[in-house]
């Protein structure tokens, strides 16, 4: 979303100012006189990720996230907790990625997400106490949590988190394993919030809130929840 606002405001500066192409960099006229501004640069990662935002879809089926589960956890115990502590916390991708080892040794986590600034306070599911137990012995509390098996390509940096666009390779390689579309970095908090509002209704506020939604059909549409609801009227008609 926040790439997509970017995108939004380059165009109405195109839109509203005169342009003048200078290599990457731009004059914008303004007040009678050109100021340089440097052209935002957006990946083909962060291109492909605004086109199917809204269109990433929550693992709605119990089955497979056991299922998934059960395939990370025989791969890679770093990949499995990724997983877990996402379906369980409905964190953003990009605050699992910078969580840090001592986030993570009491029984709740407090965080401070890095889009709105918001702290998070969340519980760390019984499911996955011993195995992140195990995980962590021997680890500074100021290590990364999931922590890059790569140097860093620019930095040449070890023990650097892991980024989006390895969460993302990481995701879609077991949604391949399950014959699962449509997911991408969002589903883990999309699932989160899917299950949430499944097992009781009346968590929608819950979830409005953690969301910052002020419209519960917002919050509705983005958890997938109306599409199931659309898919069962058309099945319905005769």
């Amino acid at each position: 979303m926040q790439v997509l606002q970017e995108m939004q405001k380059w165009q109405k500066v195109q839109e509203t100012c005169k342009i003048k192409n200078d290599s990457d960099r731009m004059g914008v006229q303004q007040s009678g006189k050109y100021v340089s501004l440097r052209r935002p640069i957006w990946t083909p990662f962060m291109l492909s990720e605004v086109v199917v935002m809204n269109r990433v879809q929550p693992i709605r089926d119990v089955r497979i996230i056991e299922g998934m589960k059960e395939y990370f956890r025989v791969r890679s115990l770093r990949d499995y907790l990724f997983f877990c502590l996402g379906i369980y916390s409905g964190l953003r991708v990009s605050d699992l990625c910078r969580l840090r080892v001592g986030d993570v040794r009491g029984s709740h986590v407090r965080i401070k997400e890095k889009k709105n600034r918001n702290s998070r306070l969340f519980i760390i599911h019984p499911s996955i106490r011993a195995d992140l137990d195990r995980y962590i012995a021997g680890k500074k509390d100021t290590d990364y949590l999931f922590v890059s098996r790569q140097r860093k390509k620019v930095s040449r940096l070890k023990n650097q988190p892991i980024d989006r666009t390895t969460a993302y390779r990481i995701l879609n390689e077991a949604a391949r394993e399950f014959g699962l579309q449509e997911i991408g970095c969002h589903t883990l908090r999309k699932t989160w919030a899917y299950h949430i509002y499944k097992q009781d209704s009346g968590n929608l506020a819950l979830l409005m809130e953690a969301f910052g939604h002020k419209d519960p059909a917002v919050t509705l549409r983005y958890i997938g929840v109306t599409q199931d609801q659309m898919d069962a009227a058309i099945a319905a008609l005769r």
